[in-house]
């Protein structure tokens, strides 16, 4: 209250009685603290592996509340593992040999339990191995493949697994069932080149695939393939785009009403760029009705640029409709989540470009390699991603609502979701992980609650603190609900009294949520 009292007087405002005054500290005293209130992350939880100068850092596989392990690759034969319960206290660890020809592609968890795939490095193999959660024991199934292909996606199912991947641009879905121990391709696949959009398992033990690939218009176009435990195929059929629209990515949800619910981006039918968002229902009898919305035409698309910028934009944009013209913007957008939230959708995405430098050097004669010559080429310098963007749908695919969130400084060779979702009440948070800091912000529908705040990443102790610039491969990922968890590598300072300053490289862990 002294505070506010001196910072009351500074700005020499009239006087007014002891009573006035006090309800308006009361007032000032109250905003204050519901501002802090909706954006606080609390921060309950942190673990720090030591890290040698020659260690690799961990990734992590999140395990609900039976916890999450920390993993890496020790040696060529061997993988480093530690159990941690939601409290980040270690419950087992170990190391797990396997053959040396094997390398690490994937990790999963499944109702507790951790497994890895492995690839023969001379072989088309694969090894599956699983460990359990209470033991740390495992069980190892080797994967006789004998179509060589390129994996990508992993996921685990009651039966088995499923390994998704392609074969000279063709994709395909490897099913194996670990008390058969045979592997298959799934029917319905292996036809003609496209891309492996989605493996999605569902709650009923059926699980669907999305490929885009053309239709036999020769447009690109999603196909959905749906499949029962075994393996058989359920239901084979493409989505149908209007004229001269291209379907270039998508994410199935199934609701309990029997409903289906495509969703993602279309473009040009030749274009690799996006124009906007698709939604698409199907019900049980295969009709199907999709929805199309351009970026245009979204409220809070534009809300990552500077203001002057946002409404030079939207200027054109209303000149173009009152000529009854549609002014079309081609963006890179990520398609990450597609959710049911109560009773309304949410799909999230996130937009980027890809960033070349050029270099001076010798560069390589194309028709005479063994010619070289001083000159200028360009190499690929990362993704830089410019925002998130939130829509909110209803059951027949209506636009209600759409919000926006700034990234700022985040750059990444590989295409990965960066934003998260955390809910309080109607209210959703965003969040992602940027070096030390957490950024967030707080929206309801299309209305900004709290724009973005920096929370920095919790120490163990006042003594602590992370050197500048030395946080690095930092991420976030959802936990368990409400739970979310980030992690990274970073190097610690912590002053010794006495004996003055130590540093340390460590692997962190924080458990977060928005309260």
């Amino acid at each position: 209250i002294r505070l506010f009292v001196t910072l009351i007087k500074k700005t020499e405002c009239v006087m007014y009685s002891t009573l006035t005054k006090s309800r308006l500290i009361n007032v000032v005293l109250f905003a204050c603290l519901a501002h802090f209130t909706l954006a606080q992350v609390v921060q309950s939880d942190r673990i720090e592996i030591l890290l040698n100068n020659d260690n690799r850092y961990f990734e992590i596989a999140l395990a609900d509340q039976k916890g999450l392990y920390a993993y890496r690759p020790n040696g060529l034969s061997s993988l480093e593992i530690i159990h941690l319960d939601t409290a980040l206290r270690q419950v087992w660890s170990g190391f797990l040999e396997h053959e040396k020809n094997y390398e690490l592609i994937k990790a999963k968890t499944y109702q507790g339990n951790l497994y890895f795939l492995l690839r023969n490095l001379s072989l088309p193999d694969f090894l599956l191995l699983k460990i359990e959660e209470a033991t740390g024991s495992f069980i190892s199934h080797p994967i006789r493949n004998y179509l060589p292909f390129i994996p990508g996606e992993f996921e685990i199912i009651d039966k088995g697994c499923l390994i998704g991947g392609y074969f000279n641009r063709v994709p395909l879905v490897l099913y194996y069932d670990v008390k058969t121990e045979k592997p298959k391709v799934l029917p319905g696949l292996f036809n003609e080149t496209g891309e492996l959009n989605q493996i999605k398992v569902n709650d009923d033990r059926t699980f669907d695939v999305l490929i885009r690939s053309k239709n036999i218009e020769r447009q690109q176009t999603i196909w959905i393939k749906s499949y029962d435990e075994d393996g058989d195929l359920l239901k084979n059929l493409p989505l149908e785009p209007e004229t001269k629209k291209g379907l270039l990515f998508g994410r199935s949800i199934k609701t309990t009403n029997h409903l289906q619910i495509i969703a993602g981006v279309y473009g040009h039918q030749n274009t690799e760029y996006s124009r906007g968002i698709f939604i698409a229902s199907l019900n049980q009898f295969g009709d199907q009705q999709l929805r199309y919305y351009s970026f245009g035409e979204l409220e809070n698309f534009f809300k990552f640029m500077k203001a002057r910028r946002e409404q030079r934009v939207k200027d054109r944009i209303e000149r173009r409709k009152i000529k009854g013209k549609k002014l079309r913007f081609n963006y890179r957008f990520l398609v990450n989540e597609l959710i049911e939230s109560g009773e309304q959708f949410i799909l999230m995405g996130e937009a980027f470009y890809p960033r070349y430098v050029q270099q001076s050097g010798l560069q390589r004669n194309f028709f005479s390699p063994s010619v070289a010559g001083p000159g200028y080429y360009q190499i690929f310098d990362g993704y830089r991603y410019t925002h998130a963007v939130l829509l909110g749908f209803d059951q027949s695919g209506h636009l209600n609502w759409d919000n926006s969130f700034e990234i700022n400084d985040v750059k990444t060779f590989n295409l990965e979701q960066f934003v998260k979702i955390g809910s309080k009440g109607d209210t959703l948070s965003l969040l992602y992980v940027f070096e030390n800091e957490i950024r967030s912000k707080l929206i309801n529908k299309n209305q900004v609650v709290e724009g973005k705040t920096l929370n920095p990443l919790k120490v163990n102790t006042s003594l602590d603190r992370v050197g500048e610039g030395t946080t690095t491969m930092s991420k976030l990922d959802y936990w368990y609900s409400p739970y979310l968890v980030a992690y990274g590598t970073q190097l610690i300072e912590s002053i010794v009294p006495g004996s003055g300053v130590t540093k340390r490289r460590v692997f962190f862990i924080n458990k977060l949520r928005v309260k």
